[in-house]
Protein backbone atom coordinates (compact mmCIF):
# COMPACT_ATOMS: atom_id res chain seq x y z
CA UNK A 1 0.00 0.00 0.00
CA UNK A 2 1.27 3.64 -0.87
CA UNK A 3 2.63 5.78 2.04
CA UNK A 4 0.39 8.72 2.79
CA UNK A 5 3.29 10.65 2.43
CA UNK A 6 7.00 10.58 2.05
CA UNK A 7 9.41 12.42 4.28
CA UNK A 8 13.12 13.70 2.62
CA UNK A 9 15.04 14.99 5.14
CA UNK A 10 18.39 16.79 3.92
CA UNK A 11 21.30 16.17 5.98
CA UNK A 12 25.01 16.40 6.67
CA UNK A 13 26.76 15.80 10.39
CA UNK A 14 23.30 16.43 12.22
CA UNK A 15 23.80 13.89 14.48
CA UNK A 16 22.98 16.57 17.64
CA UNK A 17 19.49 16.64 16.40
CA UNK A 18 18.16 14.19 13.46
CA UNK A 19 17.02 11.84 16.39
CA UNK A 20 14.58 14.27 17.72
CA UNK A 21 12.87 14.74 14.39
CA UNK A 22 12.88 11.01 13.95
CA UNK A 23 11.03 10.57 17.33
CA UNK A 24 8.47 13.22 16.51
CA UNK A 25 7.56 11.52 13.27
CA UNK A 26 7.05 8.40 15.28
CA UNK A 27 4.42 9.85 17.35
CA UNK A 28 2.38 11.13 14.75
CA UNK A 29 -0.97 9.99 14.19
CA UNK A 30 -0.26 8.98 10.52
CA UNK A 31 1.68 5.95 10.78
CA UNK A 32 2.19 4.48 6.83
CA UNK A 33 5.05 6.87 6.47
CA UNK A 34 7.89 6.36 3.97
CA UNK A 35 10.91 8.36 5.46
CA UNK A 36 13.86 9.21 3.35
CA UNK A 37 17.66 10.75 4.49
CA UNK A 38 19.22 12.43 1.76
CA UNK A 39 22.88 12.44 2.98
CA UNK A 40 25.46 14.35 1.47
CA UNK A 41 28.71 12.73 3.11
CA UNK A 42 28.27 12.67 6.92
CA UNK A 43 31.24 11.79 8.83
CA UNK A 44 29.09 11.90 12.26
CA UNK A 45 26.81 9.16 13.41
CA UNK A 46 23.97 10.89 11.25
CA UNK A 47 23.49 8.02 8.91
CA UNK A 48 23.52 5.26 11.93
CA UNK A 49 20.57 7.15 13.45
CA UNK A 50 18.52 7.06 11.05
CA UNK A 51 19.32 3.37 10.03
CA UNK A 52 18.80 3.02 13.77
CA UNK A 53 15.31 4.34 12.98
CA UNK A 54 14.41 2.66 10.30
CA UNK A 55 15.07 5.03 7.46
CA UNK A 56 15.38 5.05 4.10
CA UNK A 57 18.94 6.22 3.24
CA UNK A 58 20.20 7.84 0.11
CA UNK A 59 23.39 9.30 -0.62
CA UNK A 60 24.97 11.89 -2.54
CA UNK A 61 28.26 13.22 -3.26
CA UNK A 62 29.08 16.14 -1.54
CA UNK A 63 30.73 18.29 -4.01
CA UNK A 64 27.46 17.93 -6.19
CA UNK A 65 25.45 19.18 -3.40
CA UNK A 66 22.44 21.61 -3.62
CA UNK A 67 19.65 22.57 -1.81
CA UNK A 68 17.54 22.18 -5.11
CA UNK A 69 19.73 18.62 -5.93
CA UNK A 70 19.19 17.08 -2.77
CA UNK A 71 16.00 17.66 -2.82
CA UNK A 72 15.28 16.38 -6.12
CA UNK A 73 17.42 13.03 -5.47
CA UNK A 74 15.43 12.14 -2.66
CA UNK A 75 11.96 12.72 -3.92
CA UNK A 76 13.08 10.40 -7.09
CA UNK A 77 12.99 7.36 -4.30
CA UNK A 78 9.70 8.77 -2.89
CA UNK A 79 6.61 6.56 -3.77
CA UNK A 80 3.82 8.87 -2.17
CA UNK A 81 2.19 11.76 -4.46
CA UNK A 82 2.16 13.90 -1.30
CA UNK A 83 6.13 15.06 -0.76
CA UNK A 84 6.66 16.62 3.03
CA UNK A 85 10.00 18.51 3.09
CA UNK A 86 12.01 18.70 6.33
CA UNK A 87 15.25 20.04 7.70
CA UNK A 88 17.36 17.51 9.80
CA UNK A 89 16.74 20.07 12.42
CA UNK A 90 13.62 20.48 13.19
CA UNK A 91 10.72 18.63 15.00
CA UNK A 92 7.58 18.99 15.14
CA UNK A 93 5.44 20.44 18.53
CA UNK A 94 2.37 18.72 17.98
CA UNK A 95 1.45 14.59 16.97
CA UNK A 96 -0.96 15.52 14.57
CA UNK A 97 1.97 17.90 12.49
CA UNK A 98 1.63 15.65 9.45
CA UNK A 99 -2.17 15.55 9.21
CA UNK A 100 -2.39 19.47 9.58
CA UNK A 101 0.62 19.57 6.87
CA UNK A 102 -1.13 17.73 4.07
CA UNK A 103 -4.86 18.65 4.76
CA UNK A 104 -4.55 21.19 2.40
CA UNK A 105 -3.81 19.00 -0.61
CA UNK A 106 -7.97 18.08 -0.25
CA UNK A 107 -7.80 20.88 -2.26
CA UNK A 108 -6.48 20.27 -5.86
CA UNK A 109 -5.46 23.46 -6.86
CA UNK A 110 -2.80 23.80 -3.51
CA UNK A 111 0.53 22.59 -4.97
CA UNK A 112 2.78 23.64 -1.89
CA UNK A 113 1.60 23.66 2.30
CA UNK A 114 4.30 24.97 4.77
CA UNK A 115 3.83 25.04 8.04
CA UNK A 116 4.78 27.09 11.49
CA UNK A 117 8.27 27.56 12.38
CA UNK A 118 8.79 28.32 15.92
CA UNK A 119 12.95 28.84 17.57
CA UNK A 120 14.00 27.35 20.78
CA UNK A 121 14.35 29.21 24.27
CA UNK A 122 18.32 29.93 22.97
CA UNK A 123 17.53 30.90 19.64
CA UNK A 124 18.83 33.95 18.60
CA UNK A 125 16.17 37.34 19.74
CA UNK A 126 15.91 38.46 16.04
CA UNK A 127 15.70 35.10 15.13
CA UNK A 128 12.68 34.50 16.80
CA UNK A 129 11.24 38.06 15.60
CA UNK A 130 11.63 36.75 11.76
CA UNK A 131 9.84 33.53 12.50
CA UNK A 132 6.76 35.23 14.30
CA UNK A 133 7.02 38.02 11.41
CA UNK A 134 7.22 35.21 8.36
CA UNK A 135 4.88 32.34 10.41
CA UNK A 136 1.68 33.39 12.29
CA UNK A 137 -1.09 32.35 13.98
CA UNK A 138 -3.60 31.74 11.79
CA UNK A 139 -3.39 29.35 8.46
CA UNK A 140 -4.14 30.85 5.16
CA UNK A 141 -5.23 28.38 2.85
CA UNK A 142 -4.73 30.71 0.04
CA UNK A 143 -1.76 32.83 -0.12
CA UNK A 144 -1.43 35.69 -2.26
CA UNK A 145 2.62 35.37 -2.40
CA UNK A 146 5.02 32.44 -3.25
CA UNK A 147 6.78 32.93 -0.16
CA UNK A 148 7.11 29.52 1.45
CA UNK A 149 9.93 27.18 3.53
CA UNK A 150 11.05 23.91 2.69
CA UNK A 151 12.41 23.53 6.16
CA UNK A 152 8.80 22.30 7.01
CA UNK A 153 6.91 22.35 3.69
CA UNK A 154 4.66 19.21 1.48
CA UNK A 155 4.21 19.11 -2.20
CA UNK A 156 2.60 17.08 -4.90
CA UNK A 157 5.01 14.72 -6.35
CA UNK A 158 2.67 14.98 -9.83
CA UNK A 159 3.77 18.69 -10.10
CA UNK A 160 7.42 17.90 -9.24
CA UNK A 161 7.51 15.91 -12.20
CA UNK A 162 6.50 18.43 -14.22
CA UNK A 163 9.26 20.66 -12.66
CA UNK A 164 11.83 19.89 -10.15
CA UNK A 165 13.48 21.73 -8.24
CA UNK A 166 16.28 24.38 -9.73
CA UNK A 167 19.71 22.83 -8.99
CA UNK A 168 21.25 25.58 -9.99
CA UNK A 169 20.33 28.18 -7.14
CA UNK A 170 22.25 28.77 -3.76
CA UNK A 171 18.99 28.87 -2.02
CA UNK A 172 15.04 29.49 -2.26
CA UNK A 173 14.81 26.75 -4.45
CA UNK A 174 11.36 26.34 -2.72
CA UNK A 175 10.51 30.02 -3.80
CA UNK A 176 11.16 29.65 -7.03
CA UNK A 177 9.64 26.06 -7.10
CA UNK A 178 6.85 27.62 -6.05
CA UNK A 179 6.53 30.85 -7.67
CA UNK A 180 6.38 28.36 -10.81
CA UNK A 181 3.26 26.88 -9.36
CA UNK A 182 1.75 30.17 -8.62
CA UNK A 183 2.35 31.42 -12.34
CA UNK A 184 0.66 27.90 -13.56
CA UNK A 185 -2.55 28.66 -12.09
CA UNK A 186 -1.93 26.28 -8.44
CA UNK A 187 -2.08 28.20 -4.88
CA UNK A 188 0.31 28.25 -1.70
CA UNK A 189 -1.26 27.47 1.47
CA UNK A 190 -0.14 28.19 5.03
CA UNK A 191 -1.00 25.60 8.09
CA UNK A 192 0.07 27.65 11.65
CA UNK A 193 -1.29 24.28 13.10
CA UNK A 194 1.62 22.29 11.42
CA UNK A 195 4.12 23.21 13.99
CA UNK A 196 7.99 22.85 14.03
CA UNK A 197 10.71 23.84 16.32
CA UNK A 198 13.22 25.08 14.05
CA UNK A 199 17.12 24.92 16.07
CA UNK A 200 19.46 27.70 14.80
CA UNK A 201 22.95 28.26 16.49
CA UNK A 202 25.06 29.58 13.82
CA UNK A 203 28.00 31.64 14.38
CA UNK A 204 27.76 35.03 13.12
CA UNK A 205 29.46 34.32 9.72
CA UNK A 206 27.25 31.19 8.83
CA UNK A 207 24.26 33.82 9.12
CA UNK A 208 26.30 36.54 6.83
CA UNK A 209 26.81 33.56 4.08
CA UNK A 210 22.86 32.28 4.82
CA UNK A 211 21.66 35.52 4.07
CA UNK A 212 24.13 35.92 1.37
CA UNK A 213 23.36 32.83 -0.51
CA UNK A 214 19.33 33.75 0.32
CA UNK A 215 20.44 37.13 -1.52
CA UNK A 216 21.93 35.69 -4.75
CA UNK A 217 19.36 33.39 -5.27
CA UNK A 218 16.52 35.79 -5.14
CA UNK A 219 18.28 38.27 -7.64
CA UNK A 220 18.39 35.16 -9.95
CA UNK A 221 14.45 34.31 -9.49
CA UNK A 222 13.84 38.37 -9.66
CA UNK A 223 15.93 39.54 -12.05
CA UNK A 224 14.48 42.75 -11.49
CA UNK A 225 14.73 42.85 -8.39
CA UNK A 226 17.19 45.04 -6.24
CA UNK A 227 18.86 45.52 -2.45
CA UNK A 228 20.30 48.87 -2.79
CA UNK A 229 22.94 50.57 0.13
CA UNK A 230 19.92 52.58 1.06
CA UNK A 231 17.59 49.55 1.58
CA UNK A 232 20.69 47.85 3.70
CA UNK A 233 20.77 51.08 5.98
CA UNK A 234 17.19 51.56 5.89
CA UNK A 235 15.85 47.55 6.99
CA UNK A 236 19.24 47.17 9.11
CA UNK A 237 17.90 50.59 11.70
CA UNK A 238 14.16 49.61 11.32
CA UNK A 239 14.40 46.00 12.20
CA UNK A 240 17.11 47.04 15.26
CA UNK A 241 13.95 49.43 16.32
CA UNK A 242 11.88 46.74 15.58
CA UNK A 243 13.86 44.30 17.81
CA UNK A 244 14.27 46.74 20.57
CA UNK A 245 11.41 47.50 21.00
CA UNK A 246 10.01 43.86 21.11
CA UNK A 247 13.06 43.12 23.92
CA UNK A 248 11.64 45.86 25.78
CA UNK A 249 8.07 44.68 25.86
CA UNK A 250 9.53 41.15 26.83
CA UNK A 251 11.77 42.55 29.69
CA UNK A 252 15.25 41.16 28.05
CA UNK A 253 16.45 44.32 26.17
CA UNK A 254 19.74 44.46 28.44
CA UNK A 255 20.30 40.76 27.37
CA UNK A 256 19.92 40.85 23.90
CA UNK A 257 20.91 44.29 22.63
CA UNK A 258 23.84 43.33 20.90
CA UNK A 259 23.03 40.26 19.57
CA UNK A 260 20.39 42.08 18.07
CA UNK A 261 22.75 44.24 16.38
CA UNK A 262 25.07 41.68 15.19
CA UNK A 263 21.95 39.49 13.56
CA UNK A 264 20.76 42.30 11.46
CA UNK A 265 24.06 43.58 10.72
CA UNK A 266 24.75 39.62 9.31
CA UNK A 267 21.32 39.37 7.75
CA UNK A 268 21.00 42.60 5.91
CA UNK A 269 25.15 43.10 4.85
CA UNK A 270 24.59 39.61 3.70
CA UNK A 271 22.02 40.31 1.64
CA UNK A 272 23.22 42.57 0.41
CA UNK A 273 26.87 41.02 -0.77
CA UNK A 274 24.29 38.65 -2.41
CA UNK A 275 22.72 41.24 -4.77
CA UNK A 276 25.14 43.64 -5.42
CA UNK A 277 23.07 45.28 -8.08
CA UNK A 278 20.13 47.39 -8.59
CA UNK A 279 17.53 48.38 -10.83
CA UNK A 280 13.71 48.33 -10.84
CA UNK A 281 11.67 46.88 -7.69
CA UNK A 282 9.68 44.17 -8.59
CA UNK A 283 7.52 42.71 -6.37
CA UNK A 284 6.87 44.46 -3.19
CA UNK A 285 4.66 42.37 -1.44
CA UNK A 286 7.46 39.39 -1.33
CA UNK A 287 9.83 41.66 -0.50
CA UNK A 288 8.11 43.20 2.84
CA UNK A 289 7.37 39.71 3.80
CA UNK A 290 11.12 38.82 3.03
CA UNK A 291 12.37 41.65 4.91
CA UNK A 292 10.19 44.23 6.62
CA UNK A 293 9.83 44.13 10.77
CA UNK A 294 6.11 43.70 12.42
CA UNK A 295 5.35 47.02 13.74
CA UNK A 296 2.91 45.63 16.29
CA UNK A 297 3.83 44.59 19.42
CA UNK A 298 0.57 43.77 21.16
CA UNK A 299 0.07 40.48 23.30
CA UNK A 300 -0.54 37.66 20.57
CA UNK A 301 -3.28 35.41 21.32
CA UNK A 302 -1.66 32.00 21.13
CA UNK A 303 -2.98 29.44 18.44
CA UNK A 304 -5.08 27.01 20.23
CA UNK A 305 -4.19 22.96 19.85
CA UNK A 306 -6.72 20.40 20.24
CA UNK A 307 -4.22 17.83 21.19
CA UNK A 308 -1.22 17.91 23.72
CA UNK A 309 2.21 18.17 22.26
CA UNK A 310 4.58 15.60 22.01
CA UNK A 311 6.46 14.57 25.14
CA UNK A 312 9.86 14.51 24.46
CA UNK A 313 11.75 11.98 26.50
CA UNK A 314 15.39 13.99 26.81
CA UNK A 315 13.82 17.81 26.06
CA UNK A 316 17.44 19.33 25.70
CA UNK A 317 15.68 22.02 23.70
CA UNK A 318 13.38 24.78 25.57
CA UNK A 319 11.11 26.40 23.61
Amino acid sequence: MKPECSIIVRAYNEEKYIGKLFAGIREQTLKNIQVILVDSGSTDRTVDIAKECGVQVVHIDPQTFTFGHSLNFGISHAESEILVLASAHVYPVYPDWLEKLIAPFKDESVAVCYGKQSGTFNSQFSEKQIFQHWYPETSQHKQGTPFCNNANAAIRKSLWEQHPYDEKLPALEDLAWAKWASENGYTVSYSAEAEVIHIHHEPWKSVYNRYRREGMAFKQIYPNAHFTLGDLIRLLFANISSDYLAARAQKVFLKEWHHIIKFRWSQFWGTYQGYRQSARLLTWNLKRTFYYPNTSFQEKTQLKHRIDPIQYKEESEKR
